[in-house]
């Protein structure tokens, strides 16, 4: 599974020595799914090659989709099951938190037959500071680290083996020894707006209330609207929909990604009750709609299985999205969006917002190049944006909250 040498984006051709132009040594080494693929020490748990491998590669833009042909045997799939053993997944408790475990765990089943059986996967739900502490803005009591640190102790621990994050959760520096190895395929990264009877921000009437836990939306909002309030919206999708329904804020915004992956039916809603909105109207959070796969560098037994289902379009544009947000030392005391989208001709085409947290101004930058030179498109926005800014800006940003 994952990106071979024999993978090319470029002239989307397959198959080992096929085209040297997307060589190991020429592959962005912040692209997770890449750096994987590329290092030598990548452990091999394909069949000997006498035999018939398990799997039929079929190369797309995303990735790759495995198939299990029909020619795999029983004995091969026993074999395959010791080696690998039973893999345990760490997620926090959240319905939505649980809905993305769920999706990784039915993508690993699909790829691999030895992980098929019921008890080959296992899901461990982890307490994190994020969810238990739910009187006090983000920024009060930590930022973003407080929905990963514990699901990454139990990693580093040995007692998971796969964390699965929400990418907009993550920080930029990780702990020792981890890696983000896996991006799966992004959905829908917009945000959706939710008011009574009000299709747009914009149709709001003057005063409105509009609940939201982001920084970024609410800078966002405040710098589009200043005439409305925002207060602050703790809570999962259900809970912040339900204070909407009760009257204790006239309007506010969830992520797409989040309704689809629950289901609109089992939130009681549907399309007509909500309006996503352009990027242009809201450039979402960094890496909003992806979901990442965390897990120890180089342990020859994880690693193989989750390059396996992993999506390197949306990789791409996630590296992206987080080298700016590094380049900035974002976290959820820093009202940040970013939005990388693939365009024609395999063109990347990356925005970046700063804001300050009233919402009394705002710069954006952006920049197109190659796919391939994600990473570096980042590193230049994050840079761009940061000198433009100057340490006031800066200042009144990182002391949000």
């Amino acid at each position: 599974g994952g990106w071979g040498s024999g993978h090319c984006l470029k002239h989307r051709v397959v198959g080992e020595g096929a085209c040297r132009c997307l060589s190991a040594g020429d592959r962005p080494e912040s692209d997770p799914v890449q750096a994987f693929a590329s290092r030598k020490d990548r452990p091999d748990l394909s069949l000997p090659a006498t035999q018939t491998p398990p799997y039929n590669r079929q190369n797309t833009l995303g990735g790759w989709n495995e198939r299990v042909a029909c020619s795999v045997s029983m004995g091969d799939v026993d074999r395959m099951r010791e080696e690998i053993g039973i893999v345990r997944i760490g997620t926090r408790g959240s319905p939505l938190a649980m809905a993305q475990a769920h999706e990784v765990r039915d993508r690993l089943r699909a790829t691999h037959p030895a992980l098929a059986p019921e008890h080959a996967i296992e899901i461990k739900v982890l307490s994190v500071a994020g969810d238990r502490i739910q009187d006090r803005p983000l920024a009060e009591i930590g930022g973003k680290g407080l929905f990963t640190k514990e699901i990454e102790d139990a990693l580093a621990d040995g007692g998971i083996d796969i964390a699965v994050h929400s990418m907009k959760d993550v920080p930029t520096v990780l702990p020792d020894g981890l890696e983000i190895s896996c991006i799966l395929e992004r959905e829908d990264p917009r945000d959706a707006f939710f008011g009574k009877g009000i299709r747009s921000l914009d149709d709001l009437p003057a005063g409105s209330v509009v609940g939201s836990a982001s920084l970024r939306r609410q800078a966002l909002i405040l710098h589009r609207r200043p005439d409305v309030k925002v207060v602050s919206f703790r809570g999962n999708v259900q809970t912040r929909l339900r204070k909407l329904g009760e009257g204790e804020v006239d309007a506010t915004m969830l992520a797409v990604a989040g309704l689809n992956r629950l289901g609109l039916e089992s939130l009681g809603i549907s399309q007509q009750d909500f309006a996503p909105l352009s990027t242009e109207e809201m450039l979402p959070a960094v890496a909003q709609g992806a979901i990442g796969l965390e897990t120890r560098i180089g342990d020859p037994r994880i690693g193989p299985l989750v390059a396996a289902i992993g999506h390197r379009e949306s990789a791409l544009r996630v590296t992206a999205e987080r080298a700016a947000l590094r380049e900035l030392d974002g976290s959820c005391r820093t009202p940040i969006a970013a939005h990388a989208v693939l365009e024609a001709d395999d063109q990347l085409r990356l925005r970046l917002t700063i804001a300050k947290p009233d919402g009394s101004a705002a710069l954006t930058t952006e920049r197109r190049g190659s796919l391939l030179d994600s990473a570096a498109m980042g590193v230049e926005c994050g840079r761009e944006l940061k000198a433009d800014a100057g340490p006031d800006f800066m200042i009144a940003a990182l002391g949000a909250g």
